[in-house]
């Protein structure tokens, strides 16, 4: 109760005749024999341990595969493992994106205005014909095959590109920067050919009609 606390207070010095006497062979200064035992014993504290955590999660998050045309543009991402990837309907305003897509393989028929390749691995590209430019970033392990025609083919930051090309994409210009093994192929006798391989910064179609005739 309030009253009995403070009427314990107010004992003043008096308070402290209650406490027990301790003696010299009780002090630990005065002791050895206790100094080597450690002293008086602690008294037990609360334990700071970690409990157990969840168990956290390194694994690259899994994303659902998309095949869609969104509005004007084609969207190619996710996909694993998937050869039978074929876009049929398209028109020449029509982009194509495709994005992080593994070990797959894409056929794009008809004409369309561009197309990239982004975080792709192992992945192959066949399309017939592109009014604007083809570009690959981010990639590795990348077959593309051109059909018929495209202006301009652009490498960026890729690691292993063979890029095959019909007679009628000897004109298209192919440039590269940060890349790495790179091959260019032309075809020959039914067959295609190696005409060119990394290092590789801006290849023309003329260039590489004198070096087949070389």
């Amino acid at each position: 109760s309030r009253s009995a606390l403070f009427a314990q207070l107010n004992q003043g010095e008096g308070i402290t005749k209650g406490l027990r006497h301790v003696t010299d062979d009780q002090k630990t200064y005065k002791n050895p024999s206790l100094r080597a035992q450690g002293g008086q014993t602690p008294s037990p504290t609360k334990s700071h341990a970690p409990g157990p955590r969840a168990p956290h999660s390194h694994s690259s998050q899994k994303h659902a595969p998309v095949f869609e045309l969104e509005g004007k543009k084609w969207r190619v991402e996710y996909q694993e493992d998937r050869n039978d990837l074929v876009i049929s309907e398209t028109e020449l305003k029509q982009v194509a994106y495709i994005f992080k897509c593994n070990k797959s393989t894409l056929r794009i028929k008809g004409k369309i205005n561009s197309i990239t390749i982004d975080n792709c691995k192992k992945f192959g590209l066949v399309f017939d014909n592109v009014v604007g430019i083809v570009e690959v970033i981010n990639s590795k392990d990348i077959q593309m095959q051109v059909m018929g025609k495209v202006p301009t083919i652009s490498i960026n930051k890729t690691e292993g590109c063979h890029i095959y090309l019909s007679e009628h994409a000897l004109g298209c210009e192919i440039v590269s920067a940060k890349s790495s093994e790179m091959n260019v192929l032309i075809p020959q006798d039914g067959d295609y050919v190696s005409t060119f391989s990394k290092p590789l910064r801006t290849f023309s179609g003329a260039s590489l009609s004198h070096v087949l005739r070389d």
